[in-house]
């Protein structure tokens, strides 16, 4: 590639490995557990690192150098390593940055299977976290401690599609001396950039937009050189890397994700709106509706507003779940990011385990729905949200 930044569509589908000798237009599938050597001491001098190549598939392979890179050209970070899953991402990145007795400060809005981990898993290790409310920003300070050592948050968050001021969180890391990790999933790197607001790692699970079709499990997480390598030595030993087939596909979908995303967002701005007007719903949450609470910071760090929409049923639990026997074309999945719409009640599914209290702390009323819009035709996706809301 030529070092000239190019644009984000550009470097999308002209970021690829060097040609071999076939002279292959799109990039080859390297479905190969290791790599051989010239000789002893080839191999000896790729052990030790002084030379770059690949040795075993677990450590690197050519499709997942590939995907990597084009993610940190999208997000202007130095490094980053690919992981099995979104999460295996994110337990990744915390367990080679932390020892015993370190601290968290986090939005108290994250993904179920995050908090999980901050709540299950990291304590065995005498690794504690506080969380703050995404929706009090001024408070986040407070929580801070001497042992704290990593700012974490999402934005949007999953699922009532909550946004926080990245430029406020980067300000307070550099003040704190923090590092400070975001799950960019549900805007990907075309939509926001957090590393241009002071983030110093930015995670992804490659499973939603960035595949955007359903098909594979994938994650990453690009930043700050010094921070990767360390990631990079924790996985390289404890073996949470992508599959090249995963990473093949998912390279290939970054060629279309800005025209998908673009096209996400348009139908999800429509929905949005629909919604608003239904009388049957109590509220909506979109980062682009101007009656979104941080609707003046989605602007002001985002492109376009995504393709998660969130809004309120009015009846509570057994309404949600009425609505959702009511569907008829869009899809009852855990997943989102899809060509195909999504709907979900989280208050009867997914976090159905909470109690009301815990819920309403993270902003999941009895009667939220959580939509990802799709590809669809937005009036057919329109028809059956409204034939399901109408239904008694």
């Amino acid at each position: 590639m030529n070092e000239e930044r190019k644009q984000f569509e550009t470097d999308a589908i002209r970021t690829q490995l060097e040609r071999t000798d076939f002279l292959e237009h799109s990039s080859p599938l390297y479905l190969t557990s290791s790599f051989v050597f010239e000789d002893a001491e080839d191999m000896r001098a790729s052990f030790t690192e002084e030379k770059d190549r690949n040795i075993y598939s677990r450590f690197t392979n050519p499709n997942t150098t590939e995907f990597v890179d084009k993610i940190c050209n999208m997000e202007g970070a130095e490094s980053g390593y690919a992981f099995a899953t979104g999460m295996a991402a994110v337990f990744s990145t915390f367990a080679a940055l932390l020892k015993s007795g370190d601290h968290i400060v986090s939005a108290r809005s994250v993904f179920g299977s995050t908090h999980t981990l901050f709540t299950t898993y990291l304590p065995k290790w005498q690794i504690s976290t506080g969380y703050f409310d995404i929706n009090k920003p001024e408070t986040i300070e407070s929580f801070i401690t001497p042992n704290t050592k990593i700012l974490y948050a999402e934005s949007p968050t999953n699922p009532a599609i909550d946004v926080i001021d990245l430029e406020l969180l980067g300000s307070i890391a550099k003040k704190h001396n923090l590092i400070l990790v975001i799950d960019n999933c549900f805007a990907t790197p075309y939509l926001q950039q957090p590393i241009k607001y002071g983030a110093h790692l930015v995670i992804h699970s490659a499973t939603k937009l960035i595949d955007g079709q359903g098909r594979v499990l994938g994650g990453v997480t690009v930043g700050r050189a010094d921070l990767i390598r360390e990631i990079y030595l924790f996985s390289r030993n404890t073996g949470p890397a992508l599959s090249p087939f995963n990473a093949w596909i998912l390279s290939k979908s970054l060629e279309t994700l800005a025209v998908r995303v673009d096209k996400h967002c348009e139908n999800a701005l429509k929905v949005a709106e629909f919604l608003e007007s239904h009388s049957s719903v109590n509220w909506v949450k979109y980062p682009f509706l101007k009656s979104h609470p941080q609707y003046k910071v989605a602007i002001k760090q985002m492109k376009l507003g995504g393709n998660i929409v969130a809004f309120e049923i009015k009846g509570g639990i057994e309404a949600g779940r009425k609505f959702l026997n009511a569907i008829k074309m869009c899809s009852l999945s855990a997943n989102l990011g899809d060509t195909r719409s999504i709907v979900t009640h989280p208050a009867s599914t997914t976090h159905s385990k909470l109690s009301e209290e815990d819920r309403l702390q993270v902003s999941i009323t009895d009667g939220l729905v959580r939509i990802s819009v799709g590809l669809e035709h937005v009036d057919d996706i329109i028809q059956d949200l409204e034939q399901a809301l109408n239904t008694k």
